[in-house]
């Protein structure tokens, strides 16, 4: 899966689990908005859009885009 996709598919409804940094991470949504959360202490992050997680959401300070290439889905 690519970047793009990703982001298609959470828009589209789907929830994902990946790992940065050998660590768990989840992309999850409810009625209320979007969610990245960190499984080791369920630290997390809340979003309206998708658009705003992909563009606010961080992890160590950077966006899942910036990232991309280092997360293992």
């Amino acid at each position: 899966m690519n970047y793009a996709e990703l982001v298609q598919r959470v828009g589209w409804g789907e929830e994902f689990q990946f790992y940065y940094k050998d660590e768990e991470y989840w992309i999850s949504l409810n009625k209320e908005g979007y969610y990245l959360t960190r499984g080791k202490d369920s630290y997390t992050q809340s979003f309206a859009t998708t658009e705003e997680l992909f563009r606010e959401g961080r992890i160590d300070g950077k966006s899942i885009y910036d990232i991309w290439e280092l997360i293992e889905i």
